[in-house]
């Protein structure tokens, strides 16, 4: 839970969900939510793979999934898994062997679509394998691959029939006395898969995996993620989250913080508020804006940034941010520290100004950080 005391309206009261470990990292109960992203390039070139598992986890994934679709890839995971700076997730379609080899290549958890692996006896022999090598797993249940008997009794994908197949496979698991799972209900439709993982959220204690599933493209699948993903966030669901865009991975990476970030779930790297600009600024805002997102993209400490136009909003967003710029008149603006103006600056240095500004509070609450242990940075 997120606790705020001053403003007691920003306060999350998170699911209570078992925890269980994907590699290194914890999923459910009080751990942070962690952000997952899929690599896109082929499996079996492990050098491309593993650069973009470095790029994703540079860019904050905690956890990396790689599809396995044959015998080559996951022969090819065993190498991913030695070199990738994160646990992996093996994702496992149609055939049950893949996840067998995945198992044995030391993937930290197996993704399963139980709709496409078959037989329980298939899914049985899945379980033993994860059990013999320490892995978790994932249950995934998808709108877009229900189990034919679930199409033929509820007509179309619908909540009911999601949540009753991740039920049936949550109870193949633990009768097996398998315990080490998460669970997905995803749909690339907002309501159905809001209401899957409501419905999902009341019948099981087990940590959830959050997504809309095949959101689209950068801007779409980001508002179609923030809609659907934000709102059962704050209602407290939600364990770990991947988004899903047709967009370069490190991307979905950026967006689930952002995500996070506006909830005050996760914190990480420099959140900046600006303002859309009008005919009052006093530089350009957007280009401006544009250019320090590059420049302080090496920034991991949880910090505010705040740079407004002109002076009817900027004295305001500045009271409540580590650095701030407010556009003036003269080609000059005002520099905020800590909420308290320290100095008058040109625009025409401004930007690099503002980056030595920002490196040297990052320093300064990572120093303070180290000298008092136990406090996370995220």
């Amino acid at each position: 839970m997120t606790h705020n005391p001053i403003r007691p309206w920003r306060d999350i009261s998170r699911r209570r969900s078992r925890r269980i470990n994907v590699g290194s990292v914890a999923v459910g109960g009080d751990a942070p939510i962690s952000v997952q992203t899929m690599t896109n390039t082929p499996t079996t070139d492990v050098a491309a793979t593993v650069a973009q598992i470095q790029a994703c986890a540079d860019a904050g994934a905690d956890i990396v999934r790689v599809s396995c679709p044959d015998a080559d890839s996951t022969r090819s995971l065993r190498e991913i898994v030695r070199e990738s700076p994160v646990p992996i997730v093996a994702d496992i379609h149609f055939h049950y062997r893949r996840a067998i080899e995945a198992a044995e290549a030391g993937a930290a958890c197996l993704r399963i679509n139980p709709g496409n692996i078959g037989k329980p006896e298939r899914v049985r022999e899945v379980i033993q394998a994860a059990r013999d090598h320490g892995c978790s797993m994932r249950i995934g249940v998808n709108a877009g691959s229900l189990e034919k008997h679930l199409l033929e009794k509820y007509g179309e994908p619908c909540p009911d029939a999601m949540v009753e197949s991740g039920l049936f496979h949550i109870r193949l698991l633990e009768e097996n006395d398998f315990h080490e799972f998460k669970i997905s209900v995803k749909a690339s439709d907002v309501f159905l898969a809001a209401a899957a993982y409501q419905q999902l959220a009341e019948a099981t204690d087990a940590p959830i995996h959050l997504g809309i599933t095949e959101a689209g493209a950068m801007l779409g699948g980001t508002v179609k993620s923030a809609i659907g993903l934000g709102n059962l966030l704050w209602m407290g669901i939600g364990d770990t989250i991947r988004i899903s865009l047709s967009a370069d991975p490190v991307e979905e990476v950026r967006v689930g913080f952002e995500i996070l970030k506006a909830l005050g779930l996760r914190h990480r790297g420099v959140n900046i508020i600006s303002c859309p600009s009008c005919a009052r600024q006093g530089f350009d805002v957007i280009r401006t804006v544009e250019i320090l997102e590059k420049r302080l993209e090496h920034i991991k400490t949880p910090m505010s940034l705040s740079i407004i136009g002109c002076v009817v909003n900027g004295p305001g967003e500045a009271l409540m941010t580590d650095v701030g710029f407010t556009g003036g008149g003269a080609g000059s603006g005002m520099v905020y520290l800590a909420g308290k103006q320290a100095h008058k600056l040109d625009n025409a240095r401004m930007i690099d100004h503002i980056v030595e500004l920002v490196e040297q509070r990052a320093a300064a609450i990572e120093s303070a950080a180290a000298a008092a242990p136990g406090q996370a940075a995220e």
